[in-house]
Parts: structure tokens; C-alpha cells; sequence
């Protein structure tokens, strides 16, 4: 190139949620090409590794004119920005390049790491980690004292899964998941037996690969029934568990108890029909239990009819139905 080429500018970053030096192999020949390599932060997570490379990277914060004139004569130079980018340089570069009174280096936006999947998820611990420690009232809750949200954040969830809102489907969800997140990060504080989300999660790895062997393993399963049995079988010889209704949590609502303990009874090949006895009670019980055997989840279909109800009522009120 000749004393006249206006050089070019190379701004690498990096994703703070992937761990610093894993960079990819076009940044890392960027990087042992430029001529010069700029860091305007001294803290930079990339550093270390850089000069483990035997990268030279110069402590400097140049303005735009300043890098522009460093890239005078064809050099290149790369600039590691900081994790909050550098806005001013950006708006320099974009500035001078408006003025048309300067020859500008070309510039180039290399990205030297990606986010995988799921990297979010880290922002959201750390941010959960932040909020535990410095919020008043994160910072003295407990597992009992959480649990009625995450009940009610599981119905607002399945009223969002019913009512086919995309937007708050989407919300409802992430509210579930602080509640995992929540709990975990208090777990992480029990004096006898803490745990993290990373423990959580990996226990969750373990479960799902154990009781799909038909994905990871040599079973086979073609359908949805096949499958089932699978779960079933690898779930009850995790659980070592006598009875079939092990397991089942009597605190959840009446009606899916019923259909729980009656589909549980229903697989295991146990003919017990539902108890006979006076009462409304044992009437939605066998409601209930013919209901699951059906196919037919009772607690939705009575939410379903109690939403036709209320706007019967509501029309009598003289009202609109209801959301």
C-alpha cells in the first residue's frame, strides 16, 4: 500500500458471557496482524490472555481523529472496546466520515466470541446474585415465604397458555423462572447442604437424559404412549417408590388430584374404580377420574365453564365478557 492509504480500523468485540481467550480464530489473526493493538480499558477480562499470545496491547483511549491518523500510511490498527462499547469513539469515527473532508480507513466490526444459546440465562443469576445481596426485600426472603408466588405464578402462566397471548405467555414464563432462579441463589446460603442454579440445573440434565433413553440411549419408543412408559418405569426406579401415588403432591387442587391419582391407577394397569359415598365430593371425584381416562384435563375444562359462566353473568350485569 503507499503513504497515502488511509489504513483500516478494526474493532473486536467480545461477548462478556463467554469465557475471556476463547475468541475466534479470524479475531485472533486479526489480532497478530494489526500493527497496533488499542484498550482503552486497563481491566479488560482479555488482557491476561492477550499477553499470554504475546499480543502488545497499548493502554490508550484515542480519539477518532487520533485514530484516524494512526492508521495513516496503511497500518491497521485494532481497538479492544470496553464491555460498555465506546460510544464517543463510534460517533467520532461517524462524524469525520460525514464531514467528507477526511480520507477514513476502512472499518471493520469484527466479532470475535457469539452468545450461545441460553447465555442470558447468565445475566439473569448475576443480576439475581446483585438483587439478593443489596435489595431489603430480597435479601430476607425464604423458601416458605416465596412458595404462594410461585403457585400463583404458575396459574398466570396457564391462564396465558389458555388464552393464546403470545406477548404475556412470553412474560409469564420468565416469571416462573425467577422463581427457580430465586430459590436457587437461597440455596446457596444453607449452612448444612447449599446448593446453586448450576447444581439445579444439573440435576435436571441428569433427570432428562435418564428417562429419555429412547433419545439418548438404546431404547426405542414410537409414541407419545411409548414414551410415557419410559418416563414412568425410569421414574419410579429413581424414586424407589411402593405405590403408585408416591409422589403425588396432595396439595394441588381437588380436581387434578383426583385425575392425577386416577391416571396414575389407570397405567399402572390397577382396576380401582373411584370410591362410592355420599356427597358432591365423591361425585367430582368420578368426574374427575372419567374425565382424565378420557383424555380430558378436568380442571381445565371446568375453567373453561366457569369463564363461560362469568360472562353469562356479566351479560346479565349488562356487561362485555370478560378478558
Amino acid at each position: 500500500m503507499t503513504s497515502e492509504s488511509p489504513g483500516r480500523v478494526v474493532l473486536l468485540t467480545a461477548s462478556h458471557r463467554v469465557a475471556p481467550g476463547l475468541l475466534s480464530w479470524p479475531a485472533w489473526r486479526a489480532l497478530g496482524a494489526a500493527d497496533r493493538v488499542l484498550c482503552p480499558d486497563e481491566d479488560h477480562p482479555q488482557l491476561p490472555y492477550l499477553r499470554e499470545a504475546g499480543i502488545a496491547v497499548e493502554p490508550l483511549r484515542p480519539t477518532a481523529e487520533e485514530l484516524v491518523a494512526a492508521c495513516a500510511g496503511g497500518r491497521t490498527v485494532l481497538v479492544l472496546p470496553s464491555g460498555e462499547g465506546d460510544r464517543a469513539l463510534t460517533d467520532g469515527l461517524a462524524r469525520l466520515a460525514g464531514s467528507g473532508r477526511v480520507a477514513m480507513p476502512d472499518l471493520e466490526l469484527l466479532p470475535g466470541s457469539y452468545d450461545l444459546p441460553g447465555a442470558r440465562l447468565l445475566d439473569l443469576v448475576q443480576i439475581m446474585d446483585r438483587i439478593r445481596r443489596s435489595c431489603p426485600w430480597s435479601s430476607r426472603q425464604t423458601h416458605r415465604g416465596l412458595a404462594k408466588y410461585a403457585v400463583e405464578e404458575a396459574y398466570e402462566l396457564v391462564e396465558a397458555i389458555e388464552d393464546g397471548d403470545r406477548r404475556e405467555l412470553r412474560e409469564e414464563l420468565g416469571d416462573v423462572l425467577l422463581q427457580v432462579v430465586f430459590h436457587a441463589r437461597i440455596a446457596e446460603e444453607d449452612p448444612e447442604e447449599p446448593f446453586s442454579v448450576d447444581d439445579v440445573a444439573g440435576t435436571l440434565v441428569e433427570k432428562l437424559i435418564l428417562r429419555h433413553p429412547h433419545v439418548f440411549g438404546d431404547e426405542t419408543a414410537e409414541t407419545p404412549e411409548e414414551v410415557r412408559e419410559h418416563w414412568l418405569r425410569t421414574k419410579a426406579v429413581e424414586k424407589r417408590r411402593e405405590s403408585v401415588t408416591d409422589g403425588v403432591p396432595v396439595a394441588q387442587p381437588g380436581l387434578a388430584l383426583a385425575a392425577k391419582l386416577g391416571g396414575r391407577a389407570r397405567t399402572a394397569g390397577l382396576d380401582v374404580p373411584p370410591p362410592a359415598g355420599d356427597g358432591i365430593g365423591y361425585e367430582l371425584l368420578g368426574l374427575a377420574v372419567r374425565a382424565e381416562a378420557a383424555g380430558v384435563d378436568p380442571e381445565a375444562a371446568l375453567r373453561a365453564a366457569a369463564r363461560t359462566y362469568r360472562d353469562a353473568i356479566r351479560a346479565a350485569e349488562g356487561l362485555p365478557p370478560g378478558a
